[in-house]
This record gives C-alpha cells, sequence and structure tokens, in this order.
C-alpha cells in the first residue's frame, strides 16, 4: 500500500469511526426524546431522521471504501451490493430531503405570525409525521431503478463506467442514462433550491430580528436567543454545509465521469470528501441544541458521581 493510499484510507477510516459514533448518540438522544419527553419539539422527528440516514449512508458506502483503501477482502456479491447501493442513494436522498424539511419548517416557524402564517403554524405540527413517512416512501421509490445496473465486484463480463472496488456501475442505454441524469438532477435541484430559498429567508428574518432585539436592548447588551432562533441557525448552517458540499461533489462527480486520464488522487479524495456531511452535521446539531448539550453534561456527571 503506497504513503497516498495509506493517508486515505486513515482519513476514511477516522471519518468512518467518528461518524458512525456521534450519529448514533443523536439518534438515541432524539429517541429518547420522542418516546420519553413531554416537551416534545414539533421537530425533533424531523431531526432524528438525519442521524439515521447519515448513519446507513456511512454503513453502506464510507465501511466498504474503507475496506477497499485497506485492500481487505469485501464478502459482496451481485446480490449484495444492489442491496447496499440501493439503500445508499435512499439514505442519500433522505438526508437532502431532511435538510429541506427542517429548512422549510423552521422558516415557517420563524415568520411573522400574521393570520396566513398563523393558519399554517398552526396545521404544520400535525403534518410532520405525514411528510416523513412521504420522504421515505419517494426515496424507496426514486431509487428502484439503481440495482439494475449494480454488479460486484467478482462479475467481470462488462465494462464498469464507475469502479467502486467493491461493487461497480454497469453502463446502461444512452437515452435511459440520460433520462435517468435528468430526473435526479431535476430532483436534486428542487430540493437543494428550496432549502436555499428557505435558509436565505430565515437570514434575512434573523438579521431583522438582530437589529430589533439590539434597538431594544441596546449595542452593549446581548439578550439570550430565542429557542427558535437558535434552531433556524442551527438549519441555516446545517443548509449551508449541504449546499457547498453538494457543489463540490457534483463538479467532482462530472469531472470523474468526463474527464479521462484523472488522477487516481482525485478520485480518493472525491470519495472521502463524500462522506464529510454526514460526518460534520451532527456535530453542528450537538453544538447548537441545549438539550443535547444538558443531556450530556448530567450523563457525564452521573459517571463522574459513579463509585464503580
Amino acid at each position: 500500500m503506497g504513503d497516498t493510499r495509506l493517508s486515505f484510507g486513515t482519513v476514511l477510516l477516522l471519518q468512518t469511526g467518528t461518524g458512525l459514533s456521534v450519529n448514533a448518540f443523536l439518534l438515541l438522544f432524539y429517541a429518547r426524546v420522542i418516546f420519553t419527553s413531554h416537551r416534545l419539539s414539533s421537530s425533533d422527528l424531523i431531526q432524528a431522521q438525519l442521524p439515521l440516514a447519515n448513519i446507513v449512508i456511512l454503513l453502506t458506502g464510507a465501511v466498504p471504501q474503507t475496506l477497499s483503501f485497506w485492500e481487505l477482502r469485501i464478502f459482496l456479491d451481485d446480490v449484495l451490493c444492489k442491496l447496499t447501493m440501493y439503500l445508499y442513494r435512499v439514505a442519500r436522498g433522505l438526508a437532502m430531503c431532511t435538510v429541506c424539511l427542517l429548512s422549510v419548517f423552521q422558516a415557517i416557524t420563524i415568520s411573522p405570525s400574521t393570520s396566513r402564517w398563523a393558519r399554517i403554524k398552526a396545521k404544520l405540527p400535525k403534518c410532520i409525521l405525514s411528510v416523513c413517512v412521504i420522504s421515505w416512501i419517494l426515496n424507496l421509490l426514486i431509487n428502484v431503478g439503481v440495482p439494475v445496473g449494480t454488479r460486484g465486484p467478482t462479475n467481470i463480463t462488462f465494462h464498469a463506467t464507475y469502479d467502486l472496488k467493491y461493487c461497480s456501475v454497469a453502463p446502461v442505454h444512452t437515452a435511459i442514462m440520460l433520462v435517468t441524469t435528468v430526473l435526479y438532477s431535476a430532483l436534486d435541484l428542487s430540493f437543494v433550491g428550496l432549502m436555499s430559498l428557505a435558509s436565505g429567508y430565515m437570514v434575512f428574518v434573523l438579521q431583522r430580528h438582530h437589529w430589533r432585539v439590539r434597538h431594544l436592548h441596546g449595542p452593549g447588551r446581548s439578550p439570550r436567543a430565542m429557542p427558535e432562533v437558535q434552531a433556524a441557525k442551527r438549519v441555516v448552517a446545517l443548509a449551508t454545509l449541504y449546499v457547498l458540499l453538494y457543489g463540490r461533489q457534483s463538479v467532482m462527480l462530472s469531472i470523474l465521469l468526463n474527464v479521462k486520464g484523472y488522477s487516481l488522487s482525485v478520485l480518493n479524495s472525491h470519495q472521502v470528501w463524500s462522506f464529510t456531511f454526514s460526518v460534520f452535521s451532527p456535530f453542528l446539531m450537538i453544538c447548537s441544541d441545549q438539550r443535547v448539550r444538558s443531556f450530556w453534561k448530567r450523563e457525564s456527571a452521573i459517571s463522574n458521581l459513579d463509585p464503580s
């Protein structure tokens, strides 16, 4: 194993271990809140989807990639490769839907309390569960074609257009590939555009709120932000991180598929960057959610008091 490959393998290993650990903690926290808390936030169910999607992305994408970087044997046949790629695409789409839903939900939450917005805000909590179920169904259905062109590493009867070492993507008819690419791109851009608009609106509302609070309390005082404002800042940070990484990944994937003779380091760096959002997004949620920080401090204090 070369030094470059060893470096990429080490980074991916650290990414995978850290990402799985922090997403598992966040998922368990939100599961505990949903099933036991009497002060359940309307967005908790949506937020619980993100660490779940991140875990599936890391298990079906980062773990096989890590094993491949370290040149370990991966026991995946055609069926397991199809299932792995299908779950990865579903989880990737679910993560994007979740960030978009959080952006729209929080934008409506902090919107001015006019008569029109008041009616929408009153109905919004009742729609959360239905919207989450629809996001699952949507991603399960639109990715049903993913397993068709996926093959295992032992199947060498075709020329792969995109080799992941543990699985490969087979070429399809040009017309089918063009239609699929356009549909996937249109859907992705719709969600990314919607979360960008919602985030931009939240930035505008937060800026206006900041100036009002500063005018009322004076420039020398910094009153504690309301929970809605803190949640909006968290969602804006998540959406901004996703949009930036989505743009980078789209450009790099286009280069890998259309440019011949690219460096192997370009492919390796693209694979490492592909899981950045799944690793760093839970840290944003933990650092900006007072409930998670309080829970962590309380559990740490109990552990320190435990004589065993």
